[in-house]
């Protein structure tokens, strides 16, 4: 009897961080070069084991998904934000802003289509930078026309830097210091 694969897996994950000769800290006994990388759907952190003598570049995106990797041999698990290096905790900003351009039609969707979560509070006041204010004008703007872009949205609601107030708050849910999560699955 055939099951409905229900699992997503990530098809590719953006390079916050690797060591040469380094020890896995998901799988007991796996060393190698190890990668600690952003996926880019869920927007987790991951444990990569790259392949012998191949080199990476601090944001570099790689591809993780099932068939024809070219220089990662296994995806090893989930990291916590705690267990990462400090060098790949200061590289997640500028990665998740990269993520967040390179998926902008994504994350304008988001935008054009989030809906309150409970009376009191709109999925888009969880945004930093949108307020109240923002959050009316936007719904406003959006009910006459879907925003196409980020600029799009700039220019018709006024709100300072989109991709950076949406990279923001996956920064945020990244790290832990949220309740509830819009982007980053748990």
């Amino acid at each position: 009897m055939e099951r409905a694969q229900t699992r997503k897996y990530e098809e590719y994950a953006y390079v916050l961080d690797f060591v040469t000769r380094g020890k896995s800290t998901t799988v007991r006994g796996r060393d190698g070069i190890i990668v600690t990388a952003l996926g880019e759907e869920r927007l987790t952190i991951l444990e990569l084991l790259a392949i012998p003598n191949t080199t990476f570049e601090i944001g570099e995106r790689v591809y993780i998904g099932k068939e024809g990797r070219t220089k990662i041999l296994s995806v090893l698990g989930r990291l916590e934000f705690n267990q990462i290096s400090s060098s790949a905790q200061s590289e997640l900003v500028s990665v998740v802003e990269k993520i967040v351009m390179h998926n902008e039609q994504r994350f304008i969707d988001y935008l054009n289509n989030a809906q309150p979560l409970t009376p009191r509070i709109h999925a888009l006041e969880l945004i930093p930078g949108i307020g109240k204010t923002y959050m009316k004008t936007m719904l406003e703007e959006r009910e006459k026309r879907k925003f196409s872009d980020f600029k799009d949205l700039q220019e018709r609601v006024g709100l300072k830097e989109p991709a950076k107030q949406v990279a923001k708050r996956i920064i945020e849910e990244i790290t832990g210091e949220t309740r509830m999560n819009l982007f980053v699955r748990k």
